[in-house]
């Protein structure tokens, strides 16, 4: 699903190409936030049934367990705490997703011989984060790779007077097919040298 949306988005005009870029709205953070969403609020609901003495947990089985048997000092107090960060770490990846942090688009465009790279981040006077320079600044496109147990696979512009620019989505690595295609791809649109592969 997402190596699609990251797929070339090319215009009829052969002058101008232009790449989505995934932001935070994947489905494997969806996934998480729904885990860590249902997870913390069991955690802050048997604590509060600690303290009330009355079960608000609708899934709970007394017969099996009765948070309303929880001590709430020490227990309860612990599984509420064990709630309330849960609730927070849950209400961040929510938020990240609503925002799209991340996500945006690199465009390079010969008619006006400039690249635009546009990316979201969070809300703030930093929240559309765009870089746009000329095309004959660009030296290579440079791909790194790095396996083992965290792999990493990202595409890089290297431009006169900035560091490297990534160009890929941050998270998941891309698969080295993809990642191949779209760096030969650019490097050949730009008419630069490829570096790494």
């Amino acid at each position: 699903m997402a190596v699609s949306t990251e797929s070339a988005d090319r215009s009829t005009n052969q002058l101008v190409l232009r790449r989505s870029v995934v932001g935070a709205r994947r489905l494997s953070n969806y996934f998480w936030a729904t885990i860590v969403t249902m997870g913390a609020t069991g955690f802050f609901l048997a604590s509060l049934s600690s303290y009330f003495g009355v079960n608000l947990l609708p899934f709970a089985n007394p017969a099996d367990f009765n948070p309303t048997d929880l001590i709430f000092v020490p227990q309860g107090v612990a599984m509420g705490f064990y709630g309330i960060a849960g609730l927070a770490l849950a209400s961040y990846l929510w938020l990240t997703m609503f925002w799209n942090v991340g996500g945006g688009y690199n465009q390079f465009d010969k008619e006006t011989g400039t690249f635009q790279i546009v990316r979201k981040g969070f809300p703030g006077k930093n929240r559309h984060i765009e870089i746009s320079q000329s095309l004959a600044d660009i030296r290579t496109v440079k791909v790194q790779l790095k396996e083992g147990l965290n792999p990493k696979r990202a595409l890089y512009l290297q431009v006169k007077g900035r560091s490297d620019i990534p160009l890929t989505r941050v998270g998941q690595p891309l698969p080295l097919s993809d990642l191949e295609n779209q760096a030969a791809e650019l490097a050949r649109f730009l008419q630069v040298p490829l570096e790494g592969i």
